[in-house]
């Protein structure tokens, strides 16, 4: 398939997997789904670093929906759940679910996601979920590449320097922001300043 639809979490995620999908002839489409990430000024913050990145070279970048509040009903009972746990598989799925509907309605036949690339990640939680979105359609698959081998990850910092992008210091959700502060101030460090940390 010459032609992936790329759910995007974010900038830093994403700059390495679109320039390897680019130089490999492949024509992605960026998908930015991500309800759950608090506050909404982070929120905004996230979106426009992965549009601009898009803009530069030249990948359409759809901007899904915010719907925060379907997010928190999904995730309800699961707030002291560990990160990679439980209420991180409800979210993977949810996200994915948005991403499959519009690749089946926008007749791709692969989608995938940046989320892999993270080390702050679990790669088969991603796959699995991944893969069970994808089962919903026909002809529709979930692409579970390793974007971290091959020097992915060492790229991935490389290009988030070189764009500056913004650095998120949280998975995004308002419970690992709080988990965060919480282990940043027994380690005597300052809660983080949304807005204000940037690569280079």
């Amino acid at each position: 398939e010459k032609r992936v639809l790329l759910h995007s979490c974010c900038a830093p995620c994403e700059g390495e997997v679109l320039e390897t999908l680019l130089e490999s002839g492949i024509r992605p489409t960026a998908f930015f789904y991500n309800p759950g990430i608090h506050p909404e000024r982070e929120y905004e913050l996230r979106k426009r670093e992965d549009k601009r990145f898009c803009d530069k070279v030249g990948v359409e970048h759809v901007d899904a929906d915010y719907d925060v509040e379907n997010w928190f009903e999904r995730t309800q009972g699961l707030e002291r759940e560990p990160e990679r746990g439980a209420r991180c598989t409800v979210c993977f799925d949810m996200r994915f679910e948005r991403s499959a509907l519009y690749a089946h309605e926008n007749e791709f036949k692969v989608f995938s996601s940046s989320l892999g690339i993270s080390r702050w990640k679990n790669m088969e939680q991603i796959n699995r979920c991944g893969e069970r979105a994808a089962d919903r359609y026909p002809d529709l698959t979930y692409w579970t590449y390793n974007w971290r081998k091959a020097g992915g990850s060492h790229r991935m910092i490389e290009i988030s320097k070189r764009e500056r992008f913004y650095q998120q210091e949280y998975c995004g959700c308002s419970y690992s922001l709080r988990d965060t502060n919480k282990w940043r101030l027994a380690n005597g460090k300052e809660k983080i300043a949304i807005g204000e940390n940037f690569y280079g």
